[in-house]
């Protein structure tokens, strides 16, 4: 017989176990790269949420950017393109050039025209950073 005391210490690191568990996410990571919003790491961090491009890269995005109408806009093209998820991650309509630009941009802080310029872009369907980088066209701020 097992005494109270070995019991409940073997229910407590069970619980710790079943924790670490939960917080794994089951998606695997396909590229390594060094970005700051580019991850590879299967876990994500509090506060955060992960997306996917078009061209399989995964970027860790903060909470705070779903609150941005670019991002929304994105999301909402995602869900007409490829359909809500119910058990795989959520793709973006776009490559990773372009998501890492706008990224940076929300980083530091996107506000009035720049936004509007950056949003028609989006939803004109030119969510590839191959027009962008032939026709000189990258809003610089």
């Amino acid at each position: 017989m097992i005494s109270s005391k070995r019991l409940i210490k073997l229910a407590k690191r069970w619980q710790k176990f079943a924790a670490i568990r939960r917080k794994r996410i089951s998606f695997p990571s396909l590229y390594d790269d060094a970005d700051s919003c580019s991850s590879t790491s299967s876990a994500v961090y509090k506060g955060h949420f992960t997306i996917y491009t078009a061209d399989q890269k995964r970027f860790v995005v903060p909470l705070s950017y779903l609150g941005n109408e670019i991002i929304r806009q994105l999301l909402s093209m995602s869900e007409e393109e490829f359909g809500l998820p119910s058990d795989g991650p959520i793709t973006l309509p776009c490559d990773a050039v372009f998501m890492d630009y706008i990224i940076s941009l929300l980083s530091r802080g996107l506000y009035g025209e720049l936004e509007n310029a950056l949003l028609v872009s989006v939803t004109s369907h030119q969510c590839s950073s191959a027009p962008l980088l032939r026709n000189q066209e990258l809003l610089v701020w």
